[in-house]
């Protein structure tokens, strides 16, 4: 079992960005075990130490990089559930959205491919799992919808930035050139701002202690 720092992590982490580069630039169907195996500079049979198929590469990116997701609802989960903790749900789900744009163009770009795949339906049950948190129990649709929408808000920021060319910063490419991180940074305090309006809306009553 590697270390956090041991030889096989580190290796196991490139695979997975070297994976991610290639499949933005190239497609996920479109790229193959070998051609992951020739950009790291290994042998396929070192490629499949680490991982089997395409599919497991994939489910590792998802697994690495929604962490910040898991843990907001780690966190969510210990929680009764109040105004103030939903809003606290969405500040913690914005404040990793930077470091998922490379994930999120990912699956926007291979939607058909990724869609029932085992790291398209853990990414879905995540997105369900932090919607549910952030509308808390008996919910109906209106609220339920509006905690989708927060969410969603969110997310939105960084393919709006990509075209906008308004008080965010230029129009880069989020997805993979250079971006002045105020632009980035300002864009998803936006985002978080108009997600907290719209889970502002969800405000059901909470049942009293012991009822």
């Amino acid at each position: 079992m590697g270390t956090p720092h041991s030889p096989r992590s580190d290796t196991r982490a490139r695979i997975l960005e070297v994976s991610l580069e290639l499949f933005s630039e190239h497609g996920y169907e479109q790229t193959s075990l070998r051609e992951i195996a020739d950009r790291l500079g290994v042998t396929k049979a070192a490629l499949y130490y680490h991982f089997k198929t395409k599919d497991d590469i994939v489910l590792g990116i998802v697994e690495r990089m929604a962490a910040p997701i898991d843990e907001t609802i780690a966190w969510g989960r210990e929680q009764a559930w109040s105004p103030e903790m939903r809003d606290e749900l969405i500040r913690r789900f914005a404040g990793g959205m930077a470091e998922r744009a490379p994930l999120l163009r990912f699956f926007h770009e291979n939607q058909p491919a990724l869609r029932e795949s085992p790291a398209g339906l853990a990414f879905k049950d995540r997105m369900i799992a932090m919607m549910q948190l952030v509308h808390g129990p008996d919910a109906d649709f209106h609220d339920r919808l509006r905690a989708a929408m927060s969410l969603f808000a969110v997310h939105s920021s960084l393919f709006l930035l990509k075209h906008d060319n308004g008080d965010c910063g230029p129009a880069l490419n989020v997805w993979g050139e250079q971006l002045p991180s105020a632009g980035l940074d300002e864009a998803i305090a936006a985002a978080r701002d108009i997600g907290l309006e719209i889970a502002g809306r969800i405000d059901h009553p909470v049942p009293a202690a012991g009822v």
